[in-house]
């Protein structure tokens, strides 16, 4: 176990290095600011050591066994720290709610002004963990999965993108816009590896393919 979570902290260490020089590059333009995943080819070293098995029952599966979207810090929640994170001029009100600002959904392209119009979007959904291996989690452990600030798992999209999802992987969802499909399947692997999730052969095949072009 120990040398899991030692493994783990080089490779967040890697991955803020990372995003750091990244964001230098790409700061004037940069929105949607989820964590960079890892590199396609460290994605798809990744993949290679997930375990492949077929995907289990959603058999005891509520999205209540994932407490989410709670307290940050002060009156903010999960959401609203996505949304301030990943908007541009976001302004909240006393209770941290997004009163105004701007939203580009990398999904599908569109910008949005009015925050009921985002969802945030679990990268790994919920009841896809579930049946990959969180059924047998603590409470604990699934509600650090469905509040993760830290890995690649949250991000404001289009909420009727968001809904078309649903709790579909890679292997019959990608997101409609082709510019950040690459970005979307090494963010699945990335946050897949680091809970130790499974994946079915679909699924790996779908990644696979994907991140071949990447």
């Amino acid at each position: 176990m120990s040398g899991v979570y030692a493994r783990r902290i080089a490779v967040l260490a890697a991955s803020a290095a990372l995003a750091a020089t990244t964001g230098l590059l790409t700061a004037p333009s940069a929105q949607a600011a989820m964590p960079t995943p890892v590199s396609a080819s460290t994605a798809r070293t990744y993949l290679s050591e997930l375990t492949v098995k077929a995907e289990g029952s959603s058999t005891g599966y509520s999205r209540d066994k994932f407490p989410h979207w709670i307290t940050q810090s002060g009156a903010c929640n999960t959401r609203e720290v996505v949304l301030k994170r990943d908007g541009t001029n976001v302004s909240q009100d006393s209770s941290c709610a997004a009163v105004s600002g701007s939203w580009y959904s990398q999904y599908d392209g569109a910008t949005w002004t009015a925050a009921s119009d985002l969802d945030i979007d679990h990268m790994v959904p919920l009841a896809e963990a579930w049946r990959s291996g969180a059924s047998s989690w603590t409470t604990a452990q699934r509600q650090a999965l469905a509040n993760d600030l830290t890995r690649p798992q949250l991000i404001a999209v289009t909420d009727n993108v968001n809904q078309s999802k649903s709790d579909q992987d890679p292997a019959t969802w990608l997101p409609p816009r082709a510019a950040y499909k690459c970005t979307y399947v090494r963010a699945w692997v990335h946050v897949k590896h680091y809970y130790d999730l499974s994946v079915d052969s679909a699924e790996k095949s779908a990644l696979q393919s994907a991140l071949s072009g990447c």
